[in-house]
C-alpha cells in the first residue's frame, strides 16, 4: 500500500469513499496509531481517520471529481442569473433612462485560503462586490472588528471548516464542536460593530456547525440545521441571494435556503431584507 503523505488526497473506506479529504497533518494518536487530520476538498469538514483506514485517490478521479463541481456550481450561476433577470425592478424598460446596479458589499472571512479562492472566482462571476481574507477560525474573532471598520461591509460571511468532535454526544454543546465556538464568538464580536441583523447580515458556520448557537449569537444565516455537510460554495449563493434583493424586500426564507446547493438541511436562518439598490442615470463616463 503506498505510503500517504502530507497534501495527499485520499477517502475513508469505512465511509464507503464518500467524501475526497487533503491529508492535513499526520500524528499517532493515543492509541498508538498514525492518524490524519483531514480536510475536505469540496465539503466544509475537518475529520480525524486512522491511517490505515485511508486510500489515495488517483490524480484522474480528483480531476473527474472537480470537473462534476464545477458544472454544478456553472449551473447554479446560471440559475441565479436567470432568478435575478426576473425578480430586479427595472426603470423605464424602454430605455429612456439606463440604470445600473448597486448591490450589497461582502466581506468574507475564510479559515481556508483554497476555499476562499473558489469564492472569489465566483463572487466575480456573479458580479458581487467583496474584500476577502485568509484568517484562521480561532482568530477571527480577533480580527472580525478591525475588518469590519476598514471595509464597512452590508454582509459578512465567517466560515472554515468544522466538525461535530467523534465520540461526542450532546449537540447542545459547543464543546462538542471543532471550531463552532470560533464562529460564535466572532459573531458576537461582529454584533459589537452592529447589533441590527437589518445593516449587517451574517452568514456564519460550516460542516456540522452549532446552528442554534450561531443564531443565537447574532448571526441572520448559519449551518447547519441538521449537523450535515456543507457546500464549499453554499456562502456565496447565500450572499448573491442577499447582494441581489432589493433593500425594500424581505428575502422569502424558502427562496434563499432553496438557492443553496445543500438545502434546508445544511444552510437556515431568519427574515431579512436585501441590500440591492437601483441607480439611474448610468453615467455615460
Amino acid at each position: 500500500m503506498a505510503r500517504i503523505a502530507k497534501g495527499d488526497v485520499v477517502a475513508r473506506r469505512s465511509y464507503k469513499m464518500d467524501i475526497y479529504f487533503k491529508v492535513c497533518d499526520l500524528y499517532v494518536a493515543g492509541d498508538g496509531k498514525e492518524h490524519a487530520l483531514l480536510r475536505g476538498i469540496d465539503v466544509r469538514l475537518l475529520a480525524d481517520a486512522p491511517v490505515d483506514d485511508l486510500v489515495k485517490v488517483t490524480p484522474a478521479d480528483v480531476a473527474a471529481h472537480w470537473r462534476n463541481i464545477m458544472e454544478k456550481s456553472g449551473e447554479w450561476i446560471r440559475r441565479a442569473f436567470t432568478r435575478r433577470q426576473d425578480t430586479l425592478p427595472f426603470l423605464n424598460r424602454g430605455g429612456e433612462i439606463e440604470t445600473f446596479d448597486v448591490p450589497g458589499r461582502v466581506l468574507h472571512v475564510d479559515g481556508d485560503p483554497d476555499y476562499l479562492e473558489l469564492c472569489e472566482t465566483t463572487y466575480r462571476q456573479l458580479a458581487v462586490p467583496y474584500h476577502t481574507y485568509h484568517v484562521s477560525e480561532q482568530e477571527q474573532p480577533n480580527r472580525i472588528g478591525d475588518l469590519l471598520r476598514k471595509h464597512h461591509p452590508d454582509i459578512l460571511v465567517l466560515t472554515g471548516h468544522d466538525g461535530f468532535l467523534k465520540g461526542k454526544k450532546n449537540f447542545a454543546d459547543l464543546a462538542s464542536y471543532r471550531n463552532s465556538k470560533h464562529f460564535v464568538a466572532a459573531v458576537l464580536a461582529a454584533r459589537q460593530y452592529e447589533k441590527s441583523r437589518d445593516d449587517l447580515v451574517i452568514f456564519a458556520g460550516a460542516c456540522q456547525s452549532h446552528y442554534e448557537a450561531l443564531l443565537d449569537a447574532g448571526a441572520n444565516f448559519a449551518s447547519s440545521p441538521r449537523r450535515v455537510m456543507i457546500h464549499a460554495f453554499d456562502p456565496v449563493f447565500i450572499v448573491e441571494k442577499i447582494a441581489y434583493t432589493p433593500t425594500y424586500k424581505p428575502i422569502p426564507l424558502k427562496e434563499i435556503i432553496e438557492a443553496t446547493i445543500t438545502g434546508f438541511p445544511g444552510i437556515g436562518g431568519v427574515e431579512t431584507w436585501g441590500k440591492y439598490r437601483l441607480g439611474a442615470p448610468k453615467s455615460p463616463y
